[in-house]
């Protein structure tokens, strides 16, 4: 949650943005944008106006902010996620997904099962576009879940893709074709998976050092959602005092009128 100084900042940068599209925003238009944009990480923010700055052809609007701040959380756009959908409906594949396209697929399937895609598509982007608006809305971040079929080469091929998207963690990923697959992994792999599990090849120090990186991130991850859980449960509370003290006022004014009134 930005304070009120960021927000201040804010108004200016979107003004400023709006002036290198050509156009002319108040300031207490860009301050409301800027109001409505405070729940997002000041760095998410600036990068979507720097987007907006390179790729706007029209006017700045809020929606084309949003727009860019939400491309950024790693969910996929519709399309794409309908095309990973299709895939999970084949037993035989193994498909990474979001939780989104996990439900909203499950509210499809009856749908496609019937014979009827274009009636499944549509239900899906529709299911889609609410479950992903309500996780952005709180703040979620984007969580990629494996689903595996029952061909083995399939998995191979899914896992090094989500790898190489960066949507598996190496790490991760050599466990998993070390769990659920009958290729030989490489032995660094097989030392990542030993690292992981406590038995296997031993690591090689290069790769020991990396693999101890590779889980201070993860650390550092983990205590800056912590801290950001924290932030966001102060800001609520905060929020629920202020509104709760707007009621108190607002009863007190009408309880004075009714008694100023007789």
């Amino acid at each position: 949650m930005l304070s009120s100084a960021d927000r201040a900042q804010l108004a200016a940068a979107i003004v400023a943005t709006a002036e290198t599209l050509g156009q002319t925003i108040s300031s207490s238009a860009a301050e409301m944008m800027a109001h409505d944009l405070a729940e997002f990480p000041a760095e998410g923010i600036a990068n979507a106006l720097r987007a907006c700055r390179r790729e706007l052809t029209g006017k700045l609007t809020l929606a084309s902010i949003l727009q860019r701040i939400h491309a950024a959380d790693g969910r996929p756009e519709p399309n794409e996620a309908w095309a990973i959908a299709l895939e999970s409906f084949d037993e035989a594949s193994t498909v990474l997904m979001t939780p989104e396209i996990q439900q909203a697929a499950a509210a499809a399937l009856p749908i496609f099962q019937a014979k009827d895609k274009v009636g499944a598509r549509m239900a899906f982007i529709e299911a889609y576009a609410k479950l992903t608006t309500a996780a952005r809305q709180l703040s979620q971040p984007a969580k990629w879940v494996i689903s595996l079929g029952h061909d083995q080469q399939c998995r191979v091929t899914a896992i090094r893709d989500a790898e190489r998207l960066g949507r598996l963690p190496a790490p991760e990923a050599a466990l998993l074709l070390s769990q659920h697959t009958q290729e030989p992994i490489s032995g660094d792999g097989q030392a990542i998976a030993g690292l992981i599990t406590g038995n296997g090849v031993a690591p090689s120090p290069a790769l020991r050092e990396k693999w101890q990186q590779v889980k201070q991130v993860v650390e550092q991850g983990k205590r800056r959602q912590e801290i950001q859980r924290r932030w966001d449960a102060r800001c609520e509370r905060r929020k629920f005092a202020e509104r709760k003290a707007q009621l108190i006022a607002a009863a007190e004014q009408l309880q004075a009128r009714e008694v100023a009134n007789g």
